[in-house]
C-alpha cells in the first residue's frame, strides 16, 4: 500500500469513528478490487445468458436495442448513488444514507429492502448456476432436486472463502472478472468473424421481431416490447455493491463512487457488444428461440461445441464470483443493521471475527435461508420469489433517488470527491422519472403477478418486525446510526 493509500485510508477510519463506529473490517480493497465487486454483480456474461431467451420469445431479436435505454436509466441511477457513497463510506449503503440524511425509521426501511434484493439475488444467480449453467456443462439430466442441492453445496462453498478472508474473496472476484470481460469480447469477435466467413447469420437480425412478428399488443403496456426490457434492467443492478463494503475499501471516498460508475460504463458497452453479435449470428431464429438455452445454442451453430463448453466454463466463472459478492455484501448489509441493534438476533449478527475481520454470522444466515427456502418452496413459488429479485433493486434504486433529492442541499462536498456539481439536479431528477419507467416495465407484464405477491410478503415480514421493535424496544429507532448504540459490535476472539 503506497502512503498515499495508507493516509486516504486512516481518514476513512477517522470518518468511520467520526460516525460512532470502531473500524473492525480489514481495508484490503484496492481501486481494481472495489471496481470488479461492483462489475461482478452485474455480470454482463450472466444476465444476457440468463435473460436472452424472454427477449426472444417476447420481443423477437430487435429488443435488444431496449438495452441502449436501460444502459442510460441505470447510469443515471448510478451517477446519483455514487454522489452518496462519496460522502458516507460505511458498510450498509443505503440503510446509512436514508438514517443519516432522513431519519432512522426510513432508514432502516431502506436497509431492509437492500436486504431482500441481496437475498433473493444470492438464490437467484446460484440456483441459475446450479440448473443452467453446471448441469449443462456435465451433461447432466434436467432435475429440480439435483438443482437443489448443486445450489446448497455451491452457498456453502461461498460462505467457506467469505468467511476466511475478504481478500480471498476480492482476489477471486478480480480473476472472475478478468476472465470474463477478455472471454467474452473475444467471443463476441468471434461470432462476428465467423458470421462474415461462414456468410451464415444476417444483419437484418437486427431489427427482426422473430417469432414475436404479428403478437396482438406488441408495442402495448406489458407487451413484447416492454418485456424485452428485462436484458437491461435485470443485468445493470447491484453495482451498489461496492458501496456496501465501503469499510473494506481503501480510499472508499474515491474508490468506491468511481467503481459504481464504471462498472456500469464497462458493462453497458460490453454487453451492447455481445449482443449484437450474438443477434447478427443467430441462423434460424425459430430454433434458437425455441432452444433450453439460445446463448449456448448460438455459440454451437456458429463456433462449434468446444467454444460452446468453453463459454459454460466462463459463464460458471462469472456466477460464481457473482455469488460470493452478493454474499459478502447481503453479510455486510446484515452486520450494519445489526450493529445497530436494528435486525433481528443483532447480538449474534454483529459478531466480527478477530482472526478473519469478517461477520461470520451475517455471512451465515443468508446460506441458512437459502437452504430453507430451496427445502421449503415448490417449484413455481421458487421461481416466483427469485423473479421478485427484479422488483426490488427498481424500488430500491427509486426510493434512493427521492431520498437524494430531498436532502441534497444539506449534503456537504468532499475535497477531491466525486461530484456532478451543477448537474446533480437535472441528473437526479432524470433518474427519478426513469426509477418510475423502470418499476412500470418490470410490473405491467402479466406474469408479474406472482413475483409482486413475493415482494409483497417480504415487506409485510420486515413491516412485522419494525412493529416489534416500535412496541418493545422503540429506543432502538430514536438515534441515528452509531450514536448511543445499545452495543458494540464484538468480536469474536
Amino acid at each position: 500500500m503506497t502512503t498515499e493509500n495508507v493516509a486516504d485510508s486512516a481518514t476513512a477510519d477517522d470518518e468511520c469513528r467520526d460516525c460512532g463506529y470502531e473500524p473492525e473490517l480489514k481495508r484490503t480493497l484496492g481501486s481494481f478490487q472495489v471496481f470488479a465487486i461492483s462489475f461482478a454483480f452485474i455480470s454482463v456474461a450472466v444476465g444476457v445468458f440468463s435473460t436472452y431467451d424472454e427477449l426472444l420469445r417476447g420481443s423477437g431479436p430487435v429488443g435488444i436495442w431496449t438495452w441502449i435505454i436501460a444502459f442510460v436509466g441505470q447510469m443515471l441511477i448510478a451517477l446519483v448513488i455514487a454522489q452518496f457513497a462519496a460522502r458516507i463510506a460505511l458498510s450498509g449503503s443505503s440503510y446509512q444514507w436514508g438514517s443519516r440524511l432522513a431519519n432512522p425509521k426510513i432508514g432502516w426501511f431502506f436497509g431492509w429492502l437492500t436486504f431482500c434484493y441481496l437475498i433473493t439475488g444470492f438464490m437467484a444467480i446460484n440456483s441459475a448456476m446450479a440448473s443452467q449453467c453446471l448441469m449443462p456443462l456435465f451433461n447432466m439430466a434436467p432435475s429440480e432436486d439435483t438443482a437443489r442441492i448443486i445450489t446448497v453445496v455451491i452457498m456453502v462453498i461461498e460462505a467457506v472463502l467469505a468467511i476466511a478472508s475478504t481478500k480471498i474473496v476480492a482476489m477471486i472476484n478480480s480473476v472472475a472478472v478478468a476472465i470474463e470481460v477478455s472471454i467474452v469480447a473475444v467471443l463476441a469477435v468471434a461470432l462476428l468473424v465467423a458470421v462474415a466467413v461462414t456468410g451464415t447469420g444476417s444483419a437484418g437480425n437486427l431489427v427482426s421481431r422473430g417469432v414475436a412478428e404479428g403478437h396482438s399488443g406488441y408495442f402495448a403496456l406489458g407487451g413484447g416490447l416492454m418485456i424485452a426490457m428485462i436484458v437491461g434492467l435485470g443485468t445493470l443492478v447491484g453495482f451498489d455493491s461496492a458501496a456496501n463494503m465501503a469499510e473494506e475499501a481503501k480510499d472508499p471516498f474515491r474508490t468506491v463512487p468511481r467503481a459504481i460508475v464504471g462498472s456500469v460504463a464497462a458493462a453497458g458497452v460490453l454487453g451492447l457488444l455481445f449482443l449484437i453479435a450474438l443477434t447478427v449470428a443467430i441462423k434460424d431464429i425459430p430454433a434458437v428461440t425455441a432452444a433450453e438455452s439460445p446463448v449456448a445454442a448460438i455459440m454451437r451453430d456458429q463456433l462449434g461445441p468446444i467454444a460452446e463448453r468453453l463459454f459454460l466454463v466462463v459463464i460458471a466463472i462469472a456466477f460464481f464470483g457473482g455469488g460470493l459478492v452478493v454474499l459478502a455484501s447481503c453479510s455486510r448489509m446484515i452486520f450494519a443493521m445489526a450493529r445497530d441493534g436494528r435486525f433481528p438476533a443483532h447480538r449474534l449478527m454483529r459478531r466480527v471475527d478477530s482472526r478473519t475481520q469478517t461477520p461470520i454470522p451475517a455471512t451465515i444466515l443468508p446460506v441458512v435461508i437459502g437452504i430453507a427456502v430451496l427445502a421449503a418452496l415448490p417449484g413455481d413459488a421458487l421461481l416466483d420469489l427469485i423473479t421478485s429479485g427484479t422488483v426490488f433493486p427498481a424500488v430500491t434504486y427509486g426510493a434512493i433517488v427521492v431520498l437524494y433529492l430531498a436532502v441534497r442541499k444539506r449534503l456537504d462536498h468532499k475535497e477531491g470527491g466525486f461530484s456532478l456539481g451543477r448537474f446533480e439536479t437535472p441528473v437526479a431528477i432524470a433518474a427519478l422519472i426513469w426509477s418510475v419507467c423502470a418499476l412500470v416495465f418490470i410490473l405491467a407484464p402479466a406474469s408479474s403477478f406472482a413475483p409482486i405477491v413475493m415482494v409483497g410478503g417480504l415487506l409485510v415480514v420486515g413491516a412485522l418486525y419494525f412493529a416489534y421493535m416500535m412496541i418493545f424496544n422503540r429506543e432502538v429507532l430514536d438515534h441515528e446510526p452509531g450514536e448511543a448504540a445499545p452495543a458494540e459490535a464484538e468480536v469474536i476472539t
